[in-house]
């Protein structure tokens, strides 16, 4: 048993820093550090040459790998923007969620593949990944044009209404019936779920902050640390409702995280508890979660499935550019700023990976469908920075790049 122990602890050391390197390296080519990550577990894993191996350890900090990611994901939510959005911003969310979702959709018939399977490949057609977004346009120095704006809230909103369908369509797959009276159980639970939570949210926690506060104040036992373990376990009890009511735990999450970032802590209790989650859930169970997805990729998708893989890739890429498009004509945006923001939606990096191991976990896709939505978030994601990059240059040289503040871009 000591001897199982020491080989897992290499396992995670070696997880670790593989992850680490190539993590570092994707960044420095201005790409999210789960490039790299995915990478390192292709190379290194069973796929290519088999130094890194599954583990009982590797796989349960995987899982809260992802819990963590969700919950730090949600604390990036900020709901009273979200409420504030234009009608632009979710207009553009919709057609960018409708369309992909419903081609995905369409495709997993195509395949043949079951009702739920086909769901879960409309979802990860459908998903996107804010942070990838603000770090690309952060890069390009484009935060304060328009188009960052609407594409930032159009993000924002996309990815909460995937977190909110996934909740439904897993709970369909858990339940594998089509039976009236089983689907009225299984919305009724989900929207118990968001009920209790919404009344956790908004009632109970600012109230405990508060409380905690006023113990800080007076006693002085209450530090930073107490503050962030109250947070876990807010996050935690969010989980297991969430379990509850037959969600994945990851929405028990996400919906914590939101509410977190909501509840008015003090800022400086607040910054601790946002970097120490940052920290636990970039810094070290997320990596082991990504380096992990890469076990599972298998390489015969481009030898057994290469034209099924194309044609996913085609659907995804072009499916968020139309939807986004499309929806983006009624606006007062131009033609050409719906495009570049289609183009900045695109990218599903992290959402993507995370509803497709799901689905694998829950068997409901196999690993050769797991790998081409692997594949289909690595390739889209990878081309996010090039596409807008074209597309600015194409909004600049028609004067169309607008600032927030009015001005408008020089020629050229």
């Amino acid at each position: 048993m000591v001897e199982a122990v020491s080989i897992d602890i290499l396992s995670l050391l070696l997880v670790l820093t593989v992850a680490w390197v190539f993590g570092g390296i994707a960044e420095r080519f201005g790409y999210p550090t789960m490039m790299g990550e995915l990478f390192a577990g292709i190379a290194f894993g069973p796929p290519l040459l088999g130094l890194l191996q599954p583990s009982n350890l590797l796989s349960v900090l995987a899982e809260l790998g992802v819990f963590l990611l969700m919950v730090y994901v949600g604390m990036e939510v900020d709901l009273r923007e979200l409420f504030r959005l234009g009608p632009q911003s979710l207009l553009i969310a919709f057609g960018a969620f409708v369309i992909p979702f419903g081609l995905g959709y369409v495709a997993g018939v195509w395949l043949g593949v079951s009702t739920g399977a086909a769901l879960f490949l409309g979802l990860a057609m459908a998903a996107t990944s804010l942070a990838t977004k603000s770090r690309i346009l952060a890069d390009l120095e484009l935060l304060d044009t328009r188009i960052a704006n609407v594409l930032l809230g159009g993000a924002l909103a996309s990815d909460v209404g995937v977190l909110v369908v996934f909740a439904g369509v897993d709970s369909y797959v858990s339940s594998g019936a089509l039976d009236p009276l089983e689907i009225g159980v299984i919305v009724g639970k989900a929207l118990g779920f968001f009920a209790i939570t919404i009344f956790l949210g908004y009632r109970f926690l600012p109230m405990a902050w508060r409380h905690i506060e006023r113990l800080r104040q007076q006693y002085g036992f209450v530090d930073k640390t107490t503050a962030f373990m109250f947070a876990l376990l807010v996050s935690l009890l969010f989980a297991q409702l969430a379990t509850l009511a037959d969600l994945h735990m990851i929405i028990g999450g996400f919906v914590a995280g939101m509410f977190l970032r909501q509840a008015d802590v003090e800022p400086s209790l607040y910054e601790h508890m946002h970097t120490v989650i940052y920290d636990l859930a970039m810094g070290f169970f997320a990596p082991v979660f990504f380096v992990t997805v890469g076990f599972d990729i298998t390489f015969d998708v481009f030898f057994e499935s290469f034209l099924i893989l194309v044609v996913l890739v085609a659907v995804a890429f072009l499916g968020k550019i139309i939807g986004s498009w499309l929806f983006s004509l009624p606006t007062s945006l131009t033609s050409r700023e719906g495009l570049v923001v289609g183009f900045g939606m695109n990218g599903r990096g992290t959402v993507e990976i995370i509803i497709a191991s799901v689905a694998l976990s829950a068997g409901v896709i196999d690993t050769q469908l797991f790998s081409i939505l692997v594949f289909i978030a690595i390739f889209t994601t990878a081309l996010v920075p090039i596409t807008v990059t074209w597309g600015v240059d194409l909004l600049e040289r028609a004067d169309e790049l607008v600032y927030i503040d009015g001005r408008e871009s020089e020629s050229g």
